[in-house]
């Protein structure tokens, strides 16, 4: 069973929704795929190299701690940008110099823009949204009670599956 979320790494939004995909992993561990989908919205002029800085780090195996830790400091990414996209995968013990030849060749752009024009055409607007089980769930605005509607989803559709 497949979580997308869309998300953006500039986005307090989706800072907050950390706690929410934690406890998902935790209450579902690997019966549930939770998939990072970027949607980089115009007003936050980081989030395109922070979405293609995730792709690398996936690549290199550190997805999900690297989404965290720039989330974790979505204003320093602001008046920092690239360089604290370097600095936290240097933290993280990736290749630093390969994730800054990343952003500069561009080689993750097809993903991120495949990600936004899917976002778009489905219906996102904003950040974080959820899809599972087909029902979109749009974060952007509250997140209040998401979890659990995620987790009444998933809950049904294991069910469908026993």
């Amino acid at each position: 069973m497949v979580l997308d979320v869309w998300c953006e790494l500039q986005c307090p939004d989706c800072h907050a929704a950390l706690d929410d995909l934690r406890a998902l992993r935790e209450r579902y561990g690997d019966r549930l795929d939770i998939r990072l989908r970027h949607f980089p919205l115009a007003k936050h002029k980081h989030a395109h190299a922070a979405a293609q800085a995730a792709e690398e780090a996936m690549e290199q195996g550190q997805g999900w701690p690297f989404v965290e830790a720039v989330l974790a400091r979505t204003d320093e990414l602001g008046t920092r940008g690239e360089k604290l996209l370097l600095d936290v995968a240097g933290e993280l013990g990736l290749d630093s110099e390969e994730l800054d030849t990343a952003l500069i060749d561009g080689r993750h752009l097809l993903i991120v823009d495949a990600d936004e024009a899917e976002g778009k055409a489905i219906g996102v607007s904003g950040t974080p949204t959820y899809v599972i089980g087909g029902e979109r769930l749009d974060g952007g605005k509250s997140q209040e009670g998401l979890r659990a509607r995620i987790e009444e989803i998933a809950d049904r559709l294991l069910a469908e599956r026993a």
